[in-house]
């Protein structure tokens, strides 16, 4: 009786929200047909699988793919720079964004249009274009740097041969890239911040540094830890075109700008193991669900309203 009434409760909810159901049917649709079904392809991670047999017949090989990668010489390297790059990625990319942002809420009204759209321009470039940018940099006859170094009387460096240098070249060009983005979303969070606050510090003799530490940032702390959250859950998932693309794929490069993506990716292609790379997509979904469960119940214990849910 208990299913009978909440399937008709159900039902009478329905047809009273009928219009706004039609309207969330198109985005419901799209979902399931590129984020629900495809799951059903994750049985490839514990299957040998075999063009000629198909999904279904396949041979069961249980946990060998997942072995097959953690037991490669290159696993814990990869799964390190995975890890390092994006916490690097989190950390200096929070911390400038809203550093810009603030500075943007300063600013004149007459400038900020140009500064927003100097800042957020470089996130439309395709990495594509980004790479022939840093190339035009780093290329070793002709590039920016290696010329200025020339000039000065240095020796020209081969930087698509060192792999020391790349850390910091990967870092930069991703803060290049994307913290334009960050600025705006923390930018807009200032804005929806009441200003009667900021007049009844101004009332009270608070200076601009002492608005921005007792106001501004305490202010938008939820906002930080929200999308902190939803970084941490893509810890494990490298930008594929930015470690592809801007090092060029250069073999010398591949143990300071190889990470799980794109060790997948080569070996998909030279070995074409699909199962190896399912079983690599799966644990790094997984992983990263656990990492969102973890640093929300974290994030909860310490100040519940901060929380994601």
């Amino acid at each position: 009786m208990r299913i009978l009434s909440w399937a008709r409760a159900e039902w009478k909810h329905g047809r009273r929200n009928r219009e706004l159901f039609m309207l969330a049917l198109p985005a419901v649709t799209f979902k399931l047909i590129f984020n629900y079904l495809p799951l059903v392809g994750l049985i490839i991670a514990f299957k040998k699988y075999n063009f000629a047999k198909g999904l279904w017949g396949s041979d069961w090989v249980g946990w060998d793919n997942f072995r097959f990668f953690f037991q490669s010489d290159t696993a814990f390297r990869i799964t390190r720079n995975t890890i390092l790059y994006n916490g690097a990625f989190i950390v200096l990319g929070t911390v400038i964004a809203i550093a810009f942002a603030i500075m943007m809420n300063e600013i004149g009204r007459r400038w900020l249009k140009i500064h927003q759209t100097v800042m957020f321009l470089p996130y439309f470039l395709s990495w594509v274009v980004v790479s022939y940018v840093t190339m035009g940099f780093l290329d070793h006859k002709s590039g920016f740097l290696n010329q200025l170094l020339t000039f000065l009387g240095q020796d020209p460096v081969r930087w698509y041969e060192t792999s020391a240098y790349w850390p910091v070249i990967i870092i930069l060009v991703y803060l290049w890239k994307s913290v334009g983005f960050s600025t705006l979303i923390y930018y807009a969070g200032i804005l929806g911040i009441d200003s009667s606050y900021y007049e009844a510090a101004r009332i009270d003799g608070a200076g601009k540094m002492q608005m921005i530490r007792h106001i501004t940032i305490p202010l938008l702390t939820p906002l930080v830890v929200i999308l902190f959250i939803v970084a941490v859950g893509n810890i494990f998932r490298a930008d594929f075109g930015l470690f592809y693309f801007i090092p060029n794929d250069v073999g010398f490069l591949y143990g300071a700008t190889d990470v799980i993506d794109t060790y997948v990716y080569r070996s998909l292609r030279v070995v074409g193991d699909i199962g190896m790379s399912t079983a690599v997509g799966l644990y790094q979904s997984v992983v990263g669900f656990a990492l969102v469960l973890t640093t929300n119940y974290i994030i909860k214990k310490i100040n519940s309203d901060n929380a994601l849910w």
